[in-house]
């Protein structure tokens, strides 16, 4: 039988020469592929190093853009006409329409509604809440933005750059993310796994720590993040929370590449219901159920109590509930305000010239957006670590929670806003509306007050 064997594997050497050279070709690659990743990639994320090939990668991207910059596309923006006050709008309309002055007759007058109706119109078309929702605009093209079927011919030597940045993004950048980004996925169930059969103690803190790090760093170079760290002696600490603003689901990646969070959401089934509870196992993060969530004071709680305890890792939370464009930050929910606990706020900035960070949830499903993520040229962010914030005497949730995203928007260069991320799903609600009946209504009782006491 042994003979047998061995004539048998002679003669398929003999005759199949050309399936065994592939199968030889084969194996080879996959130990290259597979050496190059543990060396350049898996390696150094272990050890928190990194050999500057990301760096170099960017710099080359901006000399490419250079390069495609004389037939960029210009946005124009529109030049808004400075605000000025209702009452002096009101006395405009009313000078140019009846020539009766607002101190003459402060009574509703017909023509009144055409300052409202303007507004209105105003609001429709240049609308500071829905464009929040949508794609930030870019001043020049990052060869991204025609990578779909409608592609049409401008010039040779952009075209060129083109086909070779959907070879380069789809043939060896796209299959090198999938396979980071299933690793560092796999390790990280696997082995917190492992970990969360410790008992409790020093060592399963040690241990989950450097798991999470490891497996986080994996999943950051599966997107080829290039992420700049400022101000890290205001990192968040123990028995704190940290908030930040809101742009994408990789935001947690972002900042958990770089120091370890409790996890506060909502439990999930599927793949995230695994990651979950593999991830709760060695470290206590936050998981609530559906029904949970809708009871403020049992959320409330559960994150008080886990901040009193000075050995849990810090809480982060994005409390803009929603993902905004990386323009702006929209209202802070004032729910992780009110448990008294010191509060470190963090501003994210993300670069969209190599890859737009923002997550349209209406428009894209999960899998989409990061296949869209992972083929885009790289994600090039800023993080700046400010210093920390507690409630002051006399402030309540609301004040507190505007201060530290006003905070958070001076320094990551966003637009802030008051407006909540809500309506992006929901109407506007009738206090806003209220808002403007009641300035009208003041304007027409304070000119009648001048008018009397005259």
């Amino acid at each position: 039988l042994s003979c047998s064997g061995v004539f048998i594997t002679a003669m398929d050497l003999f005759f199949n020469p050309f399936d065994n050279l592939v199968c030889v070709l084969l194996g080879i690659s996959f130990t290259v592929w597979f050496t190059m990743l543990l060396v350049f990639i898996i390696v150094p994320a272990i050890f928190g190093v990194s050999f500057g090939i990301r760096r170099l990668y960017m710099k080359t991207l901006l000399k490419i853009f250079e390069v495609s910059e004389t037939s960029k596309l210009t946005i124009h923006k529109k030049c808004l006409d400075e605000p000025t006050s209702l009452e002096e709008e009101i006395k405009e309309i009313r000078r140019s329409g009846s020539n009766k002055d607002l101190g003459s007759t402060p009574e509703f007058e017909m023509s009144d509604i055409f300052y409202f109706a303007r507004r209105g119109v105003e609001s429709i078309m240049d609308d500071e809440v829905t464009k929040r929702f949508s794609a930030e605009e870019l001043e020049s093209w990052n060869l991204l933005t025609r990578s779909n079927n409608n592609f049409q011919y401008i010039s040779l030597r952009l075209t060129v750059l083109w086909g070779l940045g959907v070879l380069i993004r789809y043939g060896f950048l796209l299959p090198l993310r999938v396979t980071l980004a299933f690793t560092g996925v796999g390790l990280l169930v696997f082995l917190t796994s492992l970990v969360g059969l410790l008992p409790n103690g020093r060592m399963k803190g040690f241990l989950s720590e450097k798991v999470h790090l490891m497996c986080y760093r994996i999943c950051v170079r599966a997107l080829t993040a290039i992420i700049t760290y400022h101000d890290s002696e205001n990192k968040p600490k123990n028995g704190g929370i940290c908030v930040a603003n809101h742009t994408s689901p990789i935001d947690v990646i972002i900042l958990a590449s770089d120091g370890c969070y409790a996890m506060v959401g909502q439990i999930h089934g599927g793949l995230m219901g695994v990651i979950q509870r593999s991830m709760v196992k060695a470290c206590p993060h936050v998981w609530f159920e559906r029904s949970e969530v809708k009871d403020r004071h049992l959320v409330a709680k559960r994150l008080s109590d886990h901040v009193q305890d000075k050995s849990k890792l810090p809480i982060l939370i994005f409390p803009e509930g929603t993902c905004i464009n990386n323009t702006s930050v929209m209202m802070f929910k004032k729910g992780s305000f009110e448990i008294g606990a010191t509060v470190y706020p963090v501003a994210i900035k993300y670069d969209p010239r190599f890859g737009d960070a923002f997550w349209n949830s209406s428009k894209f499903g999960m899998v989409n957006y990061l296949l869209r993520m992972m083929s885009s040229w790289a994600i090039v962010c800023s993080v700046w670590y400010l210093p920390p914030m507690s409630r002051e005497e006399g402030e309540d949730a609301v004040q507190f929670a505007n201060r530290v995203k006003a905070a958070i928007a001076r320094q990551g260069g966003l637009v802030d806003l008051l407006w909540d991320g809500g309506l992006k799903r929901a109407k506007v609600k009738d206090t806003f509306k209220e808002e403007q009946q009641k300035l009208y209504s003041k304007m027409l009782v304070g000119t009648q007050e001048d008018r009397s006491r005259s």
